[in-house]
């Protein structure tokens, strides 16, 4: 299952006025900025609730969960918190009649932290194919 993942309502509602109405809903996974990082896109924990009602009652998107790229941590117990975090909002969310499937959190070098605290979908790159050259796209 692919997914899109999306931060502001104004984008979810363009991508679900541009499905075809012949295609399945698009899934999608509301990004969360877990710690508040400048530069970072997502939707603060406090935001989330209202974003997710209003992707949820668009009729081309299906919202399947939460994803989300927390500050990078040395230490397993801090990678650990971050994702814990993110884990209590989905539940949250779902305790709310969200119905939410899918984590995806975690990357080659946290993706142990992040399975451990629900992760359904880690993304890992750099561990199969190794670090990103300094001059691609």
């Amino acid at each position: 299952m692919a997914s899109r993942g999306v931060d502001r309502l104004r984008h979810a509602q363009r991508l679900s006025e541009q499905r075809p109405y012949h295609a399945a809903p698009l899934n999608v996974c509301l990004q969360v900025n877990i710690a508040a990082e400048p530069g970072k896109g997502g939707v603060s924990p406090e935001e989330a609730p209202a974003l997710a009602a209003g992707i949820a009652a668009l009729p081309r998107l299906k919202l399947r969960g939460l994803m989300c790229v927390p500050p990078a941590e040395d230490q397993p117990a801090r990678q650990r918190h971050w994702f814990a975090e993110v884990r209590l909002l989905f539940e949250s969310l779902n305790a709310r009649g969200a119905a939410l499937d899918t984590l995806s959190m975690g990357m080659s070098a946290d993706l142990e932290a992040a399975v451990l605290e629900g992760a359904t979908m880690v993304r890992v790159g750099t561990a199969l194919f190794g670090p990103r050259s300094a001059h691609a796209p």
